[in-house]
């Protein structure tokens, strides 16, 4: 009878899936600054502000790598969603599909 062995290499799968330097990873940052480009490109622009501060980053969160893009100023939500007075101005959101 013919006998069929499979080893598994978790380190290599780890490097693979898991680390910053891996290829999903590098795939991952690609993907992500597209969208970060992207966004920025559809950011509506007054003084300049939001779109300059539109970044992207690579964090780990539960051993997986995970591509964010967003900004830090305060106004962004109320420009994304709108408010009562002012009608949304989405750019993350349509950033994100059209990078599908």
């Amino acid at each position: 009878m013919a006998e069929i062995r499979t080893v598994v290499d978790h380190a290599a799968i780890a490097q693979l899936f898991e680390s910053p330097q891996g290829p999903v990873a590098k795939e991952i940052a690609r993907r992500t600054i597209r969208v970060h480009n992207r966004a920025k490109q559809l950011c509506p622009v007054d003084t300049g502000r939001l779109r300059s501060s539109i970044s992207w980053r690579l964090e780990r969160v539960g051993g997986t790598v995970v591509g964010v893009v967003g900004t830090n100023v305060e106004y962004a939500p109320y420009v994304e969603f709108g408010t009562r007075h002012n009608r949304s101005q989405p750019f993350l959101r349509p950033a994100l599909d059209a990078a599908r």
